[in-house]
């Protein structure tokens, strides 16, 4: 090999090695590729029960032992260890009441639906039906302290709530820029957040629905620390690369 091709390799080799050493947005980034445009036209709207979910539900009346009776025979099964799960097909089996659909229901309007059933056949008079959603969570991936999935008993949190579950943001968290995935009716839709400003208060995304998933992405200091000249030997492994080549040309 002449020593023109090994000072071109030389010089090759250096400049692929500089530009491996920095990693670009799309390669630490989540979700880089999101149409943000798919939140027009959304509105707030309460949460829908859905397959999977653990409803814990209370039935009292002006006669309490009769009540007791639809209050017994909680799912051993669940994964909270009480509470009805919400079968594949959507339903759930109460006592005396049997199978009830329940998917797609708002909580109001299954606590509704049911006091009409109760009334309706005669099972108990002013019955009052209180449901709850026992097993609600979200996830929080990207710049904060704790990410992970997160379950909460709230019948609603904000999203500066669901922050505070992971430790709040990390000092490399891009404050203006937190994406939220939502999924309803089989349709996922995306948001992002501006948290320097107040205008998102009246947003829908305001309050956090169950499986939720929020990523706070990386400023732009984190993004370019992210590479190969993060380590300060890395960064002089790089510096000694590119003079011994800047040498080796010009002998």
């Amino acid at each position: 090999m002449t020593l023109t091709k090994t000072k071109f390799l030389l010089f090759i080799s250096g400049i692929i090695l500089i530009m491996n050493s920095c990693a670009t947005k799309k390669e630490i980034l989540y979700f880089s590729d999101v149409d943000i445009n798919q939140h027009d036209q959304i509105i707030f709207s309460e949460g829908k029960i859905q397959v999977n979910d653990i409803l814990s539900i209370v039935v009292s009346s002006s006669t309490p032992e009769l009540a007791m009776m639809y209050n017994t025979n909680q799912d051993p099964t669940s994964a909270a260890g009480t509470g009805y799960l919400v079968t594949l097909d959507g339903t759930i089996t109460m006592p005396i009441l049997g199978k009830i659909a329940v998917q797609d229901l708002t909580i109001l309007a299954l606590e509704n639906s049911l006091v009409k059933k109760l009334i309706d056949g005669n099972h108990l008079s002013n019955p009052i039906v209180t449901v709850r959603l026992i097993n609600a969570k979200f996830t929080l991936l990207g710049e904060v302290k704790n990410p992970g999935t997160y379950t909460f008993n709230e019948q609603n949190i904000s999203l500066l709530q669901a922050l505070g579950y992971a430790g709040d943001l990390t000092i490399h968290g891009k404050r203006q820029n937190v994406l939220i995935i939502r999924e309803e009716n089989n349709k996922k839709t995306y948001m992002t957040i501006d948290l320097t400003s107040k205008k998102w208060f009246d947003s829908p995304y305001y309050y956090i629905k169950p499986n939720d998933v929020i990523y706070v992405n990386p400023n732009n200091a984190k993004v370019t620390s992210s590479g190969y000249i993060s380590s300060f030997g890395n960064l002089l492994a790089i510096i000694s690369i590119a003079l011994s080549t800047v040498l080796v040309l010009t002998k």
